[in-house]
């Protein structure tokens, strides 16, 4: 019968061990790498499967033989009561994690989730306001409540005292205060910050608590009757400050002000009359072009003496002190001419003009105001964008603006395109 090994090893021997295994006895064991790396390993017997277990480093500046015997003996007499040092460790891992995990969300507040949300999400957000409104509405209702709290630790009770003070006397920005807190507490749930449902959550959950709010009427611009359009046309064309030729401009172009206020010398081509505008300036993201008529091609034509430096990335309207158009100069231009109507809403008066007095197809109209189709099969077949169609809409709707507004003769586009 073999003799048993015991403390074989000298510290010596340890110093001058080969690459390979080098056996202690007792199931300590010196592993030596080929690179002359060296570490202790403790193998045992447990439910008949042999196992190993590091020690760690061996050597000088990791664990001497004497404490590698020592953890050996220790790890023995666990084994002989049943356990098992890796499973032992693994848990002990486990529950270290699970510590650190705790330790970090309970120093994870609201507002910390919140500012990492808004870094993240930002840039997706095209409206700079839509940006500025998220850090104002958090800073001014959420945070003097939350903002410090752990985010794992918010409750209904804390939702609600931010939304019942404001719920009835500031609706809307309630509401959009209600899905901001949703949204950073689902993100705060998606990085392992809290569990548990969403307190924020409204079907279902402050749907039964908060009382329904009345809908505004948002969408819904106030617009003239397009009977109404011409005579504001001659009011603008009688004025010669930019924020009337840019108004006339949106109007002729049925185009969003910001599309219009935004607008630069590089998206234009006077020579084909397109204003082609970027899928980053417009609302469904896709790039879309606009047929110029002549008066809208006429007023960039007045607007070139203005970009003196001619610089392709200049504003077709520019501001008084530089840059583009101010954002409210057309809206406060039609107060004081005391147009009772939005901006934006003089697409509707351009729709409803479409509709009633010309035979346009109704498609060829919702491409002009740059509409998605609804239809996705629709949507999916139709690659064009109706350009040349749509170019004598804008020159139809163009010599309306120019008239008194009082005739009411139909036009009937010439359809030879039409004709397959």
């Amino acid at each position: 019968m073999p003799k048993k090994l015991v403390n074989a090893l000298t510290s010596l021997a340890v110093k001058n061990a080969k690459p390979g295994r080098h056996a202690d006895g007792g199931g300590l064991h010196l592993l030596v790498k080929p690179s002359g790396a060296r570490s202790w390993v403790y193998r045992f017997m447990l439910d008949g499967k042999s196992r190993d277990v590091g020690l760690g480093a061996a050597g000088p500046d990791g664990i001497s033989l004497a404490d590698a015997r020592d953890a050996r003996d220790a790890l023995r007499l666990k084994v002989k009561a049943g356990i098992d040092p890796l499973e032992e460790r693994a848990q002990e891992a486990a529950e270290a994690q699970a510590a650190a995990q705790a330790a970090k969300v309970a120093g994870t507040t609201f507002k910390d989730v919140a500012a990492a949300y808004i870094a993240a999400n930002q840039d997706s957000w095209r409206n700079p306001k839509h940006r500025q409104q998220w850090k104002n509405t958090l800073a001014t209702y959420v945070y003097p409540v939350i903002g410090d709290m752990p985010v794992a630790e918010v409750e209904t009770a804390h939702v609600l005292k931010i939304l019942e003070p404001i719920w009835k006397g500031k609706a809307e920005t309630a509401s959009r205060i209600r899905g901001r807190i949703e949204t950073v507490l689902d993100a705060a749930k998606a990085r392992g910050y809290r569990q548990g449902e969403n307190p924020a959550r409204w079907r279902g959950h402050l749907a039964q608590i908060l009382p329904a709010r009345t809908r505004l009427s948002r969408g819904h611009h106030k617009a003239l009757p397009f009977e109404d359009i011409p005579t504001v046309i001659a009011a603008l064309r009688a004025r010669e400050a930019v924020a009337a030729l840019a108004l006339e401009f949106t109007i002729l172009t049925a185009a969003r002000s910001g599309e219009a206020i935004g607008a630069t010398w590089a998206e234009v081509d006077l020579d084909k009359a397109i204003w082609t505008i970027p899928a980053d300036r417009m609302k469904a993201a896709k790039e879309h072009r606009v047929p110029l008529s002549p008066r809208a091609v006429e007023i960039l034509e007045s607007m070139k003496p203005l970009n003196t430096g001619g610089k392709q990335a200049a504003p077709l309207f520019p501001g008084a002190k530089g840059g583009k158009l101010s954002g409210m100069a057309m809206a406060m231009l039609m107060r004081r001419m005391k147009v009772d109507a939005t901006v934006h809403g003089f697409r509707s008066g351009f729709r409803d003009w479409a509709a009633e007095r010309t035979g346009y197809a109704h498609e060829v109209a919702e491409m002009a105001l740059a509409h998605t189709i609804e239809n996705k099969v629709e949507r999916a077949y139709r690659r064009g964008d109706l350009l040349d169609k749509r170019r004598r809409l804008m020159d139809d709707w163009a010599t309306y603006c120019a008239s008194d507004g009082a005739a009411g003769e139909k036009v009937t586009p010439i359809r030879k395109a039409d004709v397959a």
